[in-house]
């Protein structure tokens, strides 16, 4: 079995690491924070001095820390030492550039560079339940989609490399726009006089049952969808009740002088999003 090296026991390094310490082949770790790998050491794993003491004995390298330059620092610190054939995998959400000029930086010594994000969070880490996005070219992909699976339960080979990155920004785009248009339900259910709390209760119960966002992420293309496409009278279904919903919500932001214009914006904006165009209701911001 391939001997796995991990770089960055934070919050989500620690969980993804753990759950290799079980795995044959063998674990070395590193981090700045000497707490940090005392609880791996005691269960086994080596602790390498510095990058290049790690790649000198590992197959697969995964980096998991805070930001681009600390990924150039750690991948710098690998070449020289690292074997010929070596993967290294990074973790972290950096800029999609950066992942490529590293891989071609690690071309010139042999090694194949993947950038491989992860959805999930600290939780999905600890219960192996990530989503890992992999840039990669075919071989090394084939690599370390094993070794993935014992933090994860989703491997998507992405495309190339880069491609790992640009998909984790697209989700997480998703992720934080949802946390303003939430942010903004807030406000006008507080306007309203509701318990927000409450709120968030039917938000998150509902949101299990129905899958959220992710519910209306089927189709292979966002091109307009055909009168006579299988999708068509779904998501046309959709835009009606999404059209509906939010004129009247504001029509109530209106009447509350609550300004919300993420729901002014998706008004315009669902059908064409579905690829159904928009409805009588789109161009209104209150109900007839």
């Amino acid at each position: 079995m391939t001997r796995l090296g991990c770089i960055g026991l934070g919050n989500m390094g620690a969980p993804m690491a753990r759950r290799l310490l079980d795995r044959p082949g063998g674990l070395t770790v590193l981090d700045t924070r000497p707490e940090a790998v005392a609880p791996f050491t005691a269960a086994g794993a080596r602790a390498a001095d510095d990058p290049a003491d790690l790649a000198r004995e590992c197959d697969i390298v995964c980096i998991t820390v805070v930001d681009d330059a600390q990924v150039r620092t750690v991948v710098a610190g690998l070449l020289g030492a690292a074997r010929p054939g070596t993967v290294v995998a990074v973790h972290s959400t950096v800029a999609d550039t950066t992942a490529v000029d590293l891989a071609a930086e690690c071309a010139e010594h042999g090694i194949e560079l993947v950038d491989a994000p992860v959805s999930g969070g600290a939780p999905g880490a600890e219960q192996g339940r990530l989503a890992v996005m992999v840039g990669a070219s075919d071989a090394a992909f084939h690599t370390v989609r094993e070794p993935f699976s014992w933090f994860s339960d989703l491997v998507v080979h992405a495309g190339p490399v880069g491609a790992g990155t640009r998909m984790k920004l697209a989700r997480n785009l998703l992720h934080f726009v949802s946390f303003t248009a939430a942010a903004e339900a807030q406000r006008l259910a507080e306007a309203a006089g509701l318990d927000i709390t409450a709120l968030g209760k039917v938000v998150r119960h509902t949101d299990a049952i129905s899958g959220g966002a992710g519910a209306i992420m089927l189709r292979d293309t966002t091109a307009p969808i055909p009168p006579d496409d299988f999708w068509f009278p779904i998501l046309d279904h959709v835009r009606a009740l999404g059209e509906k919903d939010l004129s009247l919500a504001l029509g109530l932001g209106a009447r509350l002088g609550v300004d919300l214009p993420l729901a002014a914006r998706a008004l315009g904006d669902l059908g064409p999003g579905l690829g159904v165009g928009r409805g009588e209701d789109a161009g209104r911001k209150e109900p007839a």
